[in-house]
């Protein structure tokens, strides 16, 4: 490990109990900063409800740290948008926020587009599929930004147990994305969870990044923000567990070529001959190959948008 990963590791990893939270709301109150809570949400009506109804209690009316929470519904046929709402959420659906650009498929899609329809200089995100949710991921990652005015960007760390076993979650990180930070940008080996769904930033540095608009974003977050800001403005802190839905192998081989193909792009903007992954499921007659594209489309930079531009303005 290099040593200034080391040094970062002492200087820019926390803990959640390293800053209780009446002194980030005395940074707060000091600051004046604004902070927005977005969910992503496709199809989790069974979790988004109790997430935002944690957030709501805690950080909203038992203390005023978060003032608006968003559930930026992309295309859910389920539930999701009513329970959402029924919890206090303010709902808003992907294809009515920038309308004359249509809206692709992915996670990366929708939270670009939420920097639109929200307002906080402090973004907070967090997956909609998390179960047993504290709002402790939402202090952990805020705080830092409030009480240091050096940092951008915070992940959270957290254990993901898989079927009872500790530790175990997390595949695709373990198997594509560690593997690809250690070998290509090393300074960023000490992220304990760099595709982790739940991560804070200022706005000002998110407007200024290029969003891959898949399972890709968060790496190439993590990558694009390191250049831009530098690796001090950057930071993580342990919220404890994260439990949530696990996908099954395949998807996460899709998952893994979209994360793939956003590393390639940062590391030479050059052609890729096969955007696409082919898998093998057994039919009647044998294996049988899907396959499916690769998610490549990035969007620019929020600031790059006349909409975005003029709504600052405003």
């Amino acid at each position: 490990m290099l040593n200034e990963v080391e040094r970062w590791l002492t200087t820019r990893s926390w803990s959640v109990t390293d800053r209780p939270l009446h002194r980030v709301l005395a940074a707060k109150r000091a600051t004046g900063q604004t902070v927005s809570v977005v969910l992503p949400a496709l199809n989790e009506e069974e979790t988004v409800g109790d997430i935002v109804a944690v957030i709501r209690h805690d950080l909203m009316r038992q203390a005023p740290l978060v003032d608006e929470i968003v559930v930026v519904d992309s295309g859910s046929t389920d539930r999701t948008s009513e329970v959402a709402a029924a919890a206090g959420a303010r709902v808003v659906h992907r294809d009515e926020i920038l309308p004359r650009l249509p809206a692709v498929p992915g996670k990366g899609e929708v939270l670009w587009r939420s920097l639109l329809v929200t307002g906080g200089d402090i973004v907070c995100f967090v997956d909609a599929d998390l179960r047993e949710f504290s709002s402790d991921f939402v202090l952990g990652i805020v705080g830092p930004l409030l009480t240091d005015p050096g940092i951008d960007l915070v992940k959270a760390m957290y254990d993901r147990p898989l079927r009872g076993a500790a530790g175990q979650g997390g595949r695709v990180t373990e198997l594509m994305a560690r593997p690809l930070l250690n070998m290509h940008w090393p300074q960023l080996a000490g992220f304990v969870q760099p595709l982790g769904g739940e991560y804070a930033a200022r706005r000002s540095l998110l407007e200024q990044l290029p969003f891959p608009v898949g399972y890709g974003v968060e790496l190439g977050m993590l990558v694009d923000a390191l250049h831009l800001a530098g690796l001090d403005a950057l930071a993580q802190v342990d919220v404890g567990v994260r439990v949530h839905r696990h996908q099954d192998g395949q998807a996460l081989g899709r998952m893994a070529a979209a994360i793939y193909r956003t590393a390639q792009l940062r590391l030479a903007r050059g052609h890729l001959i096969r955007p696409a992954l082919t898998q093998f499921e057994r039919g009647a007659d044998g294996f049988e190959p899907r396959t499916y594209p690769v998610d490549t489309e990035e969007r620019p930079p929020m600031t790059e948008i006349a909409e975005y531009a003029a709504r600052k303005v405003a």
